[in-house]
């Protein structure tokens, strides 16, 4: 029987050994470390308050809003002309006394341009003076600036008016623009009252269409008298002829009242072309 407890102490020390080589050891440092890393790496949990300050985010004013563009610079007056005028437009007048029914012919001829057969005839012209002198009224017995209008109207060229323009300026400008707005030719009343020219035409600086205000420089004029003219007021002037002002001024005046009876006030008189 002593031998029994001697085998089993044996045994229990082997048994111990064997034990004890199975046993993983345990790095204390490692295991830490370890641990710490992987709480690094670990996403966060949910419910977890944030332990680093919130990035700040700089706000940069608004950038300044771009200059307004300047305005253009307002348009020059430039030279410009206009001329209704074509070969074979000028009608004489046939008697001393046609002047206004040459001139309601050739403001046909500068306002038709289809090529049709121009007003010229000398039968035509005296039944044109007849209308017109039936339509005016005064102690001439003749026809007057009103009589001209009524029938340039009622023979299809109008409608025409009769103005009186106060100025010399305004008068030429007034008949310029017309011109330009209608593509009609204006009625001069020259001499005072006592002659019919046609202007057909002008030169300026500015086009009436974009400018108020413009200089006229040139004006295009058929006076049905030339070649003969007057002793008192000078020689007629070429068909076409493009006169200064200046050279205009001496034939074209203001109308004297007593040479028929108007209300209009006196003034340089024009048979002017309305637009429709």
């Amino acid at each position: 029987m002593t031998g029994a407890p001697a085998r089993l102490l044996a045994w229990l020390v082997v048994l111990s050994t064997f034990l004890t080589a199975c046993t993983p050891a345990v790095d204390v440092n490692g295991t830490a470390a370890a641990q710490s890393s992987a709480a690094a790496s670990a996403p966060p949990i949910a419910g977890d308050v944030a332990t680093h300050a919130p990035a700040t985010v700089a706000t940069l004013p608004p950038a300044p809003a771009p200059p307004p563009a300047p305005a253009p610079p307002p348009p020059v007056p430039q030279a410009f002309a206009l001329n209704l005028y074509q070969e074979g437009d000028f009608v004489p007048q046939y008697t001393f006394d046609w002047c206004v029914a040459a001139s309601i012919q050739m403001a046909h001829n500068l306002i038709d341009d289809t090529g049709g057969a121009s007003w010229a005839a000398p039968a035509q012209q005296s039944e044109l003076w007849e209308m017109a002198r039936a339509r005016s009224s005064n102690s001439f017995n003749g026809a007057n600036p009103r009589g001209w209008a009524q029938v340039l109207t009622e023979v299809g060229m109008g409608p025409y008016s009769v103005v009186s323009v106060a100025t010399y300026e305004d008068t030429l400008q007034t008949a310029a623009r017309a011109i330009a707005e209608t593509g009609r030719p204006v009625g001069l009343v020259m001499w005072s009252g006592r002659h019919a020219w046609v202007m057909s035409g002008f030169e300026s600086m500015g086009d009436p269409a974009q400018f108020p205000e413009f200089q006229i420089t040139g004006i295009r004029v058929l006076d049905p008298l030339y070649p003969h003219g007057s002793g008192q007021w000078g020689p007629s002037p070429e068909p076409n002829s493009l006169l200064t002002p200046e050279q205009l001024a001496t034939q074209f005046v203001v109308r004297e009242p007593r040479r028929w009876s108007t209300d209009l006030p006196a003034g340089y008189l024009l048979v002017l072309p309305v637009a429709a």
